[in-house]
């Protein structure tokens, strides 16, 4: 298969609150609004190379709006439409804000997703102005401040039939995953479309509800403003959920906290780069570190929910047994590391 996809372009979220999601992004987080159309509020990172990164939209509850993906071509974007409808998914041409003609479909785990091509590129201009040549914008004055969009983790009923389409549609490559120590049942996958270790993330769901979200990623350059985002959050209100510590999948430095929709977001950097064009992909146990590198702490049960919320019970609740939401959350202690 030739390449198809080349990164994830951006993410568009739903919020019950957008002003309030907005003024987080901008004041806590550091993101700069772009664009206002229709309701919806255009912000980006400092360092990405397009028009926006993260797009808010109203909407009763958080959710996932789509996520998108660049292609590596406009041929690749019209092979990559023509898959995706050979395989049962009807798909719509649209017009998209700054990056032209676009394909969105849903797939078939009820995930929007928005292919394109076309992409305005950001030129700061005066004071935005970087003095660095390379560099879309000046870095953000705002301490920990994300540079880009990294990646985005979904929930999905069928981990391993998600990557397999993921795969033999678009072209993703399928990196590792998790098997549970008590069960071989796979619980994340991740999977990428260029040489990081991931930038689409796969986590089991135990709800009834399709196309939920676990949460969506930035990057910043060193483990040292990833602390200090870290320090900036809980000064300014925003308790860490999770972290910082190191994923053993993909090796990142993490830390997990929410906005005020109570969407998740991951900021994250470090890591390896994999190059290896015929890679198998890894199979890895909680056990074995594949969240937590140093298998030392416990994940929080806030950690398992998706959004928007499931119908009825929560996703760790519904579907989940016990044996499996004790392995997630503690999967040392039956090795003797808990």
């Amino acid at each position: 298969m030739i390449s198809l996809l080349s990164h994830l372009s951006y993410v568009a979220i739903t919020s019950p609150d957008v002003e309030a999601s907005v003024k987080f992004y901008e004041e806590q987080v550091g993101l700069t609004v772009v664009d206002r159309i229709d309701g919806d509020v255009y912000l980006r990172c400092w360092g990405d190379y397009y028009r926006y990164s993260v797009v808010v939209k109203p909407g009763p509850e958080p959710s996932l709006a789509t996520m998108a993906w660049r292609t590596t071509s406009p041929e690749a974007l019209e092979e990559a439409a023509r898959r995706v409808q050979e395989a049962g998914i009807a798909g719509a041409w649209v017009e998209g804000n700054a990056i032209g003609r676009a394909f969105e479909f849903v797939g078939p785990w009820g995930h929007s997703m928005t292919l394109h091509w076309d992409a305005e590129h950001h030129h700061a201009e005066g004071e935005a102005a970087s003095i660095y040549p390379d560099r879309p914008s000046r870095r953000s004055r705002f301490a920990g401040a994300p540079r880009q969009l990294d990646h985005v983790t979904i929930a999905t009923s069928d981990v391993d039939a998600f990557v397999r389409w993921y795969v033999d549609v678009l072209g993703f490559r399928f990196m590792a995953r998790t098997v549970l120590d008590e069960a071989p049942i796979s619980v994340f996958s991740v999977l990428t479309t260029n040489e990081k270790s991931h930038d689409l993330g796969v986590v089991l769901d135990g709800s009834s509800r399709a196309g939920r979200v676990n949460h969506y990623a930035f990057w910043v350059d060193t483990r040292e403003e990833l602390l200090i985002a870290a320090d900036t959050l809980m000064e300014n209100g925003t308790d860490i959920e999770y972290g910082p510590s190191i994923h053993g999948i993909g090796e990142q430095n993490f830390l997990y906290y929410r906005e005020p929709s109570t969407l998740r977001i991951e900021l994250n950097t470090g890591g390896y780069r994999n190059y290896v064009p015929d890679w198998d992909a890894q199979t890895w146990k909680p056990s074995l570190g594949s969240n937590n590198f140093y298998r030392n702490s416990r994940m929080p049960m806030s950690m398992t929910e998706s959004f928007p919320p499931a119908d009825g019970p929560s996703a760790t609740e519904e579907g989940v047994p016990d044996e499996i939401k004790d392995a997630l959350l503690n999967p040392y202690a039956a090795h003797g590391r808990g």
